[in-house]
């Protein structure tokens, strides 16, 4: 029993010093996959969100929603198309989408949190036009490309102790409403806020050499890296886009950006307080660590 307890303040003090660097910091959280399906993990996500306010991290909730439009239309009787993984997105299937991520699951999100403790706000991207953005393609409909982001309703709401939840919808000035790709949202919003880091949770464990080989896991690249594992066909598949959003974050002026994998309880807090980490680390340059 002593032994046991020993063990949890050994995890504390560890935690310590990277409690120490997030403190009064802003954390852009990319929420989606298995996470936001699994009610179990859904939950350890939240109270994990919940925990690292209390200690002093600015947290900025991301999320998508693509099973849950999927299916509503499908309740609806209309079929979805995807072209390159992106939906195609008429009038109907974005109101539909706005109905879904603005409403059904921001606010399912919002309520999940003050569950276990936390005080949060749902946004869309089109409140206070925090993403502006333009059609990405007239074959595609309303899925938008990011023309800007706004950040000031989500630095109010920090700055007043709320969690903002961010659904990726976005708006131009004209008023049409465009369906936006979350992990491109998440990190435009941390290169805006100049974030410390943004946490993109997924289904996978990160960055492998070997994709079929889960201990050939890379734990941290650098932007230069990333250019030669895709000239050398490591990464391939959907990594490429992930990859290309957490440089992008990078570049915009996040610190930092991981990729994590959502499917283990507490990923979150592992990631970011222990020396092991859990992903794959994405900086400008190799950095020191703590």
């Amino acid at each position: 029993m002593i032994i046991d307890i020993a063990k949890r303040a050994e995890v504390l003090i560890q935690a310590l010093p990277y409690i120490q660097n997030y403190y009064g910091k802003t954390v852009v959280v990319k929420y989606g996959g298995s996470a936001m399906e699994d009610e179990s993990l859904k939950k350890a996500v939240m109270g994990d969100v919940v925990l690292l306010t209390l200690v002093g991290v600015k947290i900025v909730l991301v999320h998508g929603g693509g099973p849950e439009i999927s299916a509503t239309l499908k309740k609806l009787g209309k079929e979805t198309t995807f072209v390159n993984g992106l939906r195609v997105t008429d009038k109907e299937t974005v109101e539909v989408a706005q109905m879904v991520l603005a409403g059904k699951v921001n606010k399912g999100l919002v309520n999940l949190i003050q569950n276990v403790g936390g005080r949060a706000v749902g946004l869309s991207g089109m409140d206070g036009h925090l993403i502006e953005a333009k059609m990405l393609n007239e074959s595609l409909g309303f899925v938008g490309e990011i023309v800007a982001i706004h950040p000031e309703p989500i630095k109010d709401l920090l700055e007043k102790g709320y969690i903002p939840v961010v659904s990726t919808l976005g708006c131009d000035k004209a008023g049409n409403v465009y369906n936006i790709n979350a992990d491109t949202a998440a990190a435009s919003i941390a290169g805006a806020l100049q974030a410390e880091s943004l946490i993109n949770m997924t289904d996978t464990k990160g960055v492998l050499r070997d994709a079929s080989d889960p201990l050939t896991l890379i734990p941290r690249l650098s932007l230069q890296e990333i250019s030669a594992l895709q000239q050398s066909g490591v990464v391939t598949g959907g990594m490429i886009p992930k990859l290309e959003c957490c440089a992008h974050a990078v570049k915009q002026g996040a610190k930092r950006a991981f990729i994590i994998d959502g499917r283990v309880p507490h990923a979150i807090l592992i990631e970011m307080l222990t020396d092991e980490g859990i992903g794959t680390m994405v900086t400008a340059c190799r950095e020191k660590i703590i």
